[in-house]
C-alpha cells in the first residue's frame, strides 16, 4: 500500500515505511503513528518489497521487523544503510534474545513490539540529532 507524502504547517512530516509480515501489526502501527503526527507512506510484508518501497518512497524512517519471511531484518537494515533512511528495528522478542547482532545493526535502535509508541520512535529520532 502506498500513500503520498503530506505537508503539515509548511514543515515536512516525518515519513515512515512499515516493513513487517503481520498485517495486524502493520495496521496497528500505522494507525498509532498517523494519529500521533507521522506520515506512513507505505507498508511491505517482506524484505525485498521493503527495499523496493524504500527506494521508491524515500521515507525518513523504516520501522523494520527483525524476522521477515525472506530475509532477516538485520540483513535488510544492512542493505538500507547504504540508501540512507533511518531504521528502527522491532520484534516480539526481547532485546536480550537478539544477541550481539542487534547491537551491531545499522539502526537507530530497537523497540519491542508490545512497547511500540510514537513517543518511543520520536525518542530514537531525537537522539540522532
Amino acid at each position: 500500500m502506498v500513500v503520498r507524502a503530506r505537508l503539515c504547517d509548511d514543515e515536512r512530516m516525518v515519513t515512515v515505511l512499515i516493513v513487517d509480515d503481520h498485517p495486524g501489526f502493520r495496521d496497528t502501527a500505522r494507525r498509532m503513528l498517523e494519529r500521533d503526527g507521522f506520515d506512513v507512506v507505505g507498508e511491505a510484508a517482506d524484505g525485498a518489497s521493503g527495499l523496493t518501497l524504500a527506494r521508491e518512497l524515500d521515507p525518513d524512517v523504516i520501522l523494520l521487523d527483525v524476522a521477515l519471511p525472506d530475509w532477516s531484518g538485520f540483513d535488510v537494515a544492512e542493505r538500507l544503510r547504504i540508501e540512507g533512511p533511518d531504521v528502527v528495528l522491532v520484534s516480539t522478542r526481547e532485546r536480550a534474545d537478539l544477541g550481539p547482532r542487534l547491537e551491531a545493526a545499522p539502526a537507530l535502535g530497537f523497540i519491542q513490539k508490545d512497547e511500540l509508541t510514537s513517543d518511543a520512535v520520536r525518542s530514537l529520532l531525537t537522539k540522532k540529532r
